[in-house]
């Protein structure tokens, strides 16, 4: 079960994905910044919408740990589950796996900033003005 530290971790998204990470961003309002990362290293099975509101994270159930053996061929040593908003008329489930997972906190702005404070920094995508 992940152990959130205390914030206002309501909105969601996918920050970053590639082969070797999946990383999700979350805050109190994430169109300008967020302030915590949950990040995934070698995700193997993903389920997860690309923006979700006030997740309950939980234990997988039975069947979900049976489905990801059966995609992976084994346990992975991290297996994440949800549930979250993400817009529609009933809550999704979503469902991660990878092979590690750590959780980061400190500002990361999403838009360009030149005066960076101790700990903060600029989302993966954020280039300077030209």
């Amino acid at each position: 079960m992940i152990e959130l530290p205390q914030g206002a971790w309501w909105d969601w998204d996918i920050v970053a994905w590639d082969p070797g990470r999946l990383c999700l961003g979350a805050g109190h309002d994430v169109s300008y910044a967020h302030g915590l990362e949950l990040v995934f290293s070698d995700p193997i099975f993903v389920k997860c919408p690309a923006a979700f509101h006030d997740p309950v994270f939980r234990q997988p159930t039975p069947d979900e740990v049976r489905l990801v053996v059966r995609q992976v061929g084994e346990t992975p040593p991290v297996l994440v589950a949800f549930e979250a908003d993400a817009g529609g008329p009933a809550l999704v489930s979503g469902l991660l796996a990878a092979g590690r997972l750590d959780i980061v906190q400190g500002t990361v702005f999403r838009y360009w900033r030149e005066d960076l404070a101790a700990g903060e920094r600029l989302a993966p995508w954020v280039r300077p003005p030209v």
